[in-house]
């Protein structure tokens, strides 16, 4: 392992390996990314990966809609497949929620976002698997669908590898050194790392390390577990992507006929001690509601699932920022379950705040840590909070 390094980056999941392929895109090669397990081992492994790009905000929607195209291109890229493949996603809601449905993809389409409202009619159409209502809601992204985690993470780390980066798995990162009011080393059980720059990107181990250096960001680990179901054979099971607001529930089709259910963010953990199976009090009412929507699911079978953590921020967004008062310390955390979808261009936005002083890509100055302070939080039209 190095004893010095331009730039240390902490945490080795889709954004710490983003951030590291965005720095060697940029030029800046002599960095090194230290990872406590392996690469993808902590919430980028139990994402659902679902790529949609409906948000309540601007900088959220515009993460996601450009970060897509990279999804897209990614082999091209990184000469690795991201796993990319279109589904079209579905948003239902009720009639309390149809103003905000609609004043989104009002927005979306100003962003040049494809998004648009459809009718019932139109749903019969596009998805006639799917039970619909005259007094429901729907928006439809045609572009929407699905990557693979483990993939897109190891795509950019064997990219940035190429480029010069260096990579160091199985080291958990023990503090940063603070000399005076700059970074001056990134430390390890067995090593001190000298740099001028570090990264915090260690999803929800991130906050000890920054309260090591007195630096309060406040985000919490929130326990999300995904139930996985075999579909029945035939076309009137396979779907798109769903998000039923109404019966409470994501759905995502996967390969070999499964379906991943996302439900249950109700509980705060430890993040090294959570409970990382499903419940069964979880299940049943996920089961329920995917069938209410989609009939024929009746017939699925049940084949487990699993629990990760998304790490939240009080407004459900992330914290992208340079932490004022420590020169060369920077976070990118608090993701809420959207990180992976934007992580191509979060990284892209990182890279481009810690080598040009601001990100030019996309404006994040709304991601910073003094909104907290302040009550500039950012707001969703929506009470599921997931949504933003």
């Amino acid at each position: 392992m190095p004893k010095t390094a331009d730039a240390v980056i902490i945490g080795g999941g889709v954004m710490g390996c983003s951030i590291l392929y965005n720095l060697a895109d940029q030029g800046l090669t002599d960095t090194l990314l230290l990872e406590r397990d392996v690469l993808a081992s902590g919430s980028t492994s139990k994402s659902q990966a679902i790529l949609r790009m409906h948000y309540s905000n601007e900088v959220t929607s515009s993460l996601a809609w450009q970060s897509l195209e990279i999804f897209k291109n990614f082999e091209e890229l990184t000469g690795t497949p991201s796993g990319y493949t279109r589904t079209g996603y579905f948003l239902i809601v009720g009639s309390e929620d149809r103003q905000a449905m609609y004043e989104n993809v009002a927005m979306h389409q100003r962003l040049g976002i494809a998004s648009e409202i459809v009718s019932i009619e139109d749903m019969r159409e596009l998805a006639p698997m799917l039970a619909v209502e005259g007094d429901e809601y729907f928006a439809y992204e045609p572009e929407s669908g699905y990557a693979d985690p483990y993939s897109v993470t190891l795509g950019f780390a064997t990219r940035a590898r190429e480029m010069g980066a260096q990579i160091q798995d199985g080291t958990p990162v023990t503090g940063i050194e603070i000399s005076g009011d700059k970074v001056s080393a990134v430390l390890t059980a067995d090593d001190r790392i000298e740099t001028d720059t570090a990264v915090v990107a260690a999803g929800p181990w991130s906050d000890r390390l920054l309260t090591g250096v007195g630096v309060d960001v406040p985000i919490r680990p929130l326990r999300h577990q995904v139930v996985v179901l075999r579909r029945p054979p035939g076309p009137d099971a396979d779907h798109p992507i769903v998000a039923d607001n109404l019966n409470g529930f994501s759905a995502r089709p996967d390969i070999g006929g499964l379906t991943m259910i996302g439900a249950g963010e109700e509980e705060y953990v430890d993040a090294d001690t959570f409970n990382q199976g499903v419940d069964m009090d979880v299940v049943q009412p996920a089961f329920e509601g995917i069938v209410s929507r989609i009939p024929a699911m009746s017939r699925a079978v049940f084949r487990g699932g699993w629990s990760g953590a998304f790490t939240v921020t009080p407004d459900w967004h992330p914290v992208l920022d340079r932490i004022e008062g420590i020169d060369g310390l920077y976070c990118a955390v608090g993701f809420s379950g959207h990180g992976f979808k934007e992580s191509p261009m979060i990284g892209k936005a990182m890279a481009e705040l810690i080598t040009r002083g601001r990100a030019e890509c996309v404006d994040i100055s709304m991601l910073n840590l003094k909104r907290f302070e302040t009550g500039e939080l950012l707001r969703s039209r929506y009470a599921m909070q997931v949504l933003a």
